[in-house]
C-alpha cells in the first residue's frame, strides 16, 4: 500500500529534510566504517571484522586521522577492559564519539552493550534510537533492511518495557516500512494516533508516506492535521505546500510554502520553498 521513501525524513530534521534532493544529499551514514587493521582482528565497533556492517566505507565518510586514532584507542580499552562499571564508561564514550561523527549504528551498537548490562526502557530506547538514525540516512535497501530489522528488534524491547511509549511505537512503525510487512508499520503509527490524535510525529510520517506513495490527498488530511495542533511545524507547513501543489490547490500551496518560509530562519528552506514557487508558476 505504501512505497518505502529512499530516506525516512523525520519532523526535526534540518537541511536534508527540506529539499526534494533529500534521497541524494542524506546520505552521510551511508556504509560501514573502515576495517581496522588491528591484531585483534576487530573493527572499529569492537566487533569481528565483518560481523557487523556489510557495506564498503564511503568516500566522504573517511574520519580525520586525529579522531581516527581517538576512537581506536577507545575500542582497545573497551575491548580489553574486564571491570564492568570501567567498560560501561567506555561504551558510553564511544557512543558519544560516534555520534558527533555521525555513525549513528556505531553508537547504538555501543549504547546496546549498556541497555544488555542495565536493560530498561530507556536504556534500550537511547540505542534503538540511534540505530533509527542510522536507518533513517540509509540510501540502499539491504541497509535499510539490516537496520529496519535492528530497529524492529530494540524499539520492541523498548515497549516490553512500557507498551505506552509513542515515541518509540512511531518509529518502530517507520522501521517496518523497509520489512516485508510495512503495513504492520502503518497500522502502529494508526494506533499511536488513536492513543494520541496531536501526536505529531505520527501525523507527520503518515503525511510523508502518502506523499511517497503519491497518495496526495491523504497527505493534504494529514498535513492539514498537523498544522492545526502546531502552526509552527515548519516541515509541516512545507510537506502540505508538496502536497497541494501536487493535487493542483496553487493558491493554497503558495500560501503553505510562504508560511513555512516565514516561520524559519533556515537559508536551506528558503531555497527550497523558492524552488518549489516557481513550479508553481
Amino acid at each position: 500500500m505504501f512505497l518505502l521513501p529512499k530516506v525516512i525524513v523525520k519532523p526535526k530534521e534540518g537541511k536534508e529534510s527540506l529539499t526534494q534532493n533529500a534521497a541524494r544529499t542524506a546520505n552521510r551514514d551511508q556504509g560501514a566504517a573502515a576495517p581496522s587493521t588491528a591484531a585483534s582482528g576487530l573493527d572499529e565497533h569492537g566487533h569481528p571484522i565483518g560481523s557487523h556492517e556489510g557495506d564498503a566505507e564511503q568516500p566522504h565518510m573517511t574520519l580525520p586521522p586525529a579522531q581516527r586514532r581517538e576512537i581506536n584507542v577507545l575500542v582497545g580499552k573497551f575491548t580489553a577492559e574486564t571491570d564492568q562499571t570501567a567498560k560501561l564508561r567506555l561504551a558510553q564514550q564511544l557512543a558519544e564519539k560516534f555520534k558527533a561523527v555521525e555513525r549513528f549504528d556505531s553508537a547504538g551498537y555501543y549504547l546496546e552493550q549498556i541497555a544488555l548490562v542495565r536493560p530498561g526502557e530507556q536504556t534500550w530506547k537511547r540505542a534503538a534510537d540511534q540505530y533509527f538514525e542510522a536507518y533513517s540516512f540509509a540510501t540502499t535497501e539491504e541497509r535499510q533492511k539490516l537496520l529496519g530489522a535492528k530497529c524492529q528488534e530494540l524499539y520492541g524491547k523498548v515497549l516490553k518495557n512500557n507498551p505506552d511509549n509513542l515515541d518509540a511505537k512511531t518509529n518502530l512503525g517507520m522501521a517496518y516500512m523497509s520489512s516485508a510487512n510495512p503495513v504492520q508499520g502503518i497500522t502502529l503509527i494508526r494506533e499511536v494516533l488513536a492513543a494520541d490524535p496531536r501526536n505529531e510525529k505520527a501525523l507527520y510520517n503518515l503525511g510523508f508516506l502518502a506523499i511517497q506513495s503519491g497518495q496526495f490527498d491523504k497527505a493534504v488530511e494529514r498535513f492539514q492535521e498537523l498544522i492545526k495542533v502546531n502552526p509552527e511545524n515548519v516541515n509541516g507547513q512545507f510537506y502540505l505546500g508538496v502536497s497541494l501543489a501536487k493535487t493542483g490547490a496553487k493558491e493554497e500551496a503558495k500560501k503553505a510554502f510562504l508560511k513555512a518560509k516565514s516561520i524559519s530562519p533556515d537559508p536551506a528552506l528558503a531555497a527550497s520553498v523558492d524552488e518549489e514557487l516557481k513550479k508553481l508558476q
